[in-house]
């Protein structure tokens, strides 16, 4: 199947009484289903953003020859050298570390980082993404928690030692004291930072010591970034959002359909086809319809389930 990327005009995305449109800088993991990644590059491409994609190592040489030849059409598009990711290890964040050093050296007129993968869909334009971002240009948006407070089940991920191997953690685990002076702090993986955040993350000697440690926990990829920031002045334009919503079979599809109307989530996870078909075809029908205006104090007052990821 052939994907034609859809190349809104420029003209109407630089009118907007906010002054300059931000542009993107896409991190998108992938290591199977290549149709399901191509439609997802379709929909989020235009020719003045920038795209990195990492294919998994643990990939099949099928699909990581097929996403090479698709992505070689695009010269705003890089492929990253290829790891082992481990979902439960640092690999994961070290990752997106190199993603944001290569994104920033690539180009310096990119103004906001998103990571997604090949599960991901966006459920708005373009258009209306970068509208919503040129908005709020001094912010970051992931899920973030008192670890001690909302989660002390999951302390044990930083109270020992674990150690990432090739293809999976190390049964050699000891006790071990926290960080000195860092409340540790928990959430999700999918984030949206600014250009600013992704160069302190990069470049500050500060946050080597918090790799050092988180090298060693287990599952960072849920927790690192948000120890991170929520332990420095980068606290304060942390919004505890990441912009997604979560498609899942068992959702009753009215209900699903109401959410998605009354909050401004950018995209969705876990579409595919086992996905009801009435909310696929909400989806195409709202994605050019502008989001609802929500503060950050309501929506977190709100939070919905639906949202967990």
């Amino acid at each position: 199947m052939t994907y034609t990327p859809e190349t809104q005009p420029q003209t109407s995305l630089s009118e907007t009484s906010q002054g300059s449109i931000i542009r993107i800088a896409y991190f998108i993991m992938v290591h199977d289903y290549p149709e399901r990644f191509k439609e997802l590059f379709s929909k989020i491409y235009t020719r003045d953003q920038f795209y990195l994609i990492h294919i998994d190592r643990k990939a099949t040489a099928e699909f990581t020859e097929e996403i090479q030849q698709f992505i070689i059409q695009f010269p705003n598009a890089f492929i990253l050298d290829s790891m082992n990711i481990n979902s439960a290890g640092f690999s994961i964040i070290q990752a997106e570390i190199n993603a944001m050093e290569f994104l920033l050296k690539v180009s310096s007129k990119w103004d906001f980082f998103i990571n997604l993968s090949g599960e991901d869909y966006p459920l708005k334009s373009q258009n209306i993404i970068r509208k919503f971002l040129s908005k709020n240009k001094n912010k970051n948006y992931l899920f973030y928690y008192d670890q001690k407070f909302c989660r002390p089940d999951t302390l044990r991920r930083i109270q020992n030692h674990f150690t990432e191997l090739a293809y999976k953690i190390s049964s050699l685990i000891y006790k071990r004291d926290f960080m000195k002076d860092v409340t540790p702090y928990i959430g999700g993986k999918w984030l949206i930072f600014t250009r600013e955040t992704c160069t302190f993350l990069c470049r500050n000697d500060k946050v080597a010591i918090f790799e050092d440690f988180y090298l060693h926990t287990y599952l960072p990829g849920d927790s690192f970034f948000q120890t991170v920031l929520m332990n420095t002045s980068f606290s304060d334009i942390i919004v505890n959002d990441d912009k997604r919503a979560v498609a899942d079979a068992r959702q009753n599809p009215e209900v699903f359909i109401e959410y998605l109307k009354n909050n401004n989530q950018l995209f969705i996870r876990k579409l595919n086809d086992q996905t009801d078909k009435v909310i696929s075809q909400y989806i195409k029908e709202s994605y050019e319809v502008d989001l609802p205006e929500i503060s950050d104090v309501d929506r977190e007052l709100r939070r919905d389930p639906l949202q967990n990821n």
